[in-house]
């Protein structure tokens, strides 16, 4: 099983890495926000460190959310995939192999998380260096040690298996990528605007603020902020490996629903 999951995986990265405009494009969106959003709302300028959660400036605050921003806008496609395959008869033909559906869910699930992950980090490393051209940047005011690196790697990491469990999901429970594409635009702004990536925590309502602390980004974006920012973690209620076990039981939920719809999916039809 482990061979037949690595060939796979690698046959998923080989797709990727053919298809840079695909990558551009994921990266494309968070830049945008990162060069348009975040600085023409720096409300960090008049905001105080409680409304930002400890961050010194709201540019700081959100770009430390866009790397959840990504982590579910990378995702966006690979459920799409699946679906193109059904069409072409590929998936039939990878399905009719030895491999089990485990080992083919598997490699579509690492494959899609590791584009995510990557983008994240690069998206972090340009909001640092956006004051080098003149720009607001992310300015990280905590000493990072390598406890604190895990636990920011692998807030990307889970919520990035965790969004791609979803749109896998929805990707082997469609047959039309139309049907497909409504469905995730249906959840993926939802999401986004109902967690902290983007809007200070302060200035949101009470009950967006009720919404917000159970969204998977927001769990996996509070780890992140917690360990870029000195201070940060006492605006915060609970630790940040308390954040990670709400983060990894979002994503052990839906990588079992994905795991369960994929093999009803690639088993022998009557």
């Amino acid at each position: 099983m482990i061979r037949e999951l690595m060939a796979l995986t690698k046959r998923e990265l080989l797709r990727l890495a053919r298809n840079p405009q695909a990558l551009g494009t994921s990266l494309l969106l968070p830049i945008l926000y990162l060069l348009l959003f975040g600085q023409g709302f720096n409300f960090g300028k008049y905001a105080s460190a409680g409304v930002v959660l400890g961050a010194p400036t709201y540019f700081s605050y959100f770009a430390a959310g866009m790397a959840g921003f990504v982590a579910v806008t990378a995702t966006l496609f690979i459920g799409a995939n699946v679906i193109f395959d059904r069409l072409f008869g590929i998936l039939k033909r990878i399905s009719s192999t030895p491999a089990s559906s485990l080992s083919i869910f598997g490699s579509r699930l690492l494959a899609g998380m590791i584009q995510p992950v990557g983008l994240a980090f690069l998206v972090l490393g340009l909001a640092i260096g956006l004051p080098h051209i003149g720009l607001s940047g992310l300015v990280v005011t905590a000493s990072i040690g390598v406890l604190g690196a895990v636990e920011v790697l692998l807030a990307i990491v889970v919520l990035s298996a965790m969004f791609a469990s979803l749109f896998l999901a929805i990707g082997f429970s469609v047959e039309q990528p139309q049907t497909y594409f409504a469905v995730v635009n249906a959840i993926n702004l939802p999401v986004l605007l109902t967690s902290a990536a983007l809007y200070p925590w302060g200035f949101m309502p009470a009950w967006l603020q009720s919404i917000a602390s159970y969204n998977p980004v927001t769990l996996a974006i509070e780890v992140v902020r917690i360990n870029l920012f000195a201070g940060a973690a006492s605006y915060y209620p609970y630790s940040s490996w308390v954040y990670l076990l709400g983060l990894l039981g979002w994503a052990a939920a839906m990588i079992l629903i994905a795991a369960l719809l994929a093999r009803r999916a690639l088993g022998p039809r009557h």
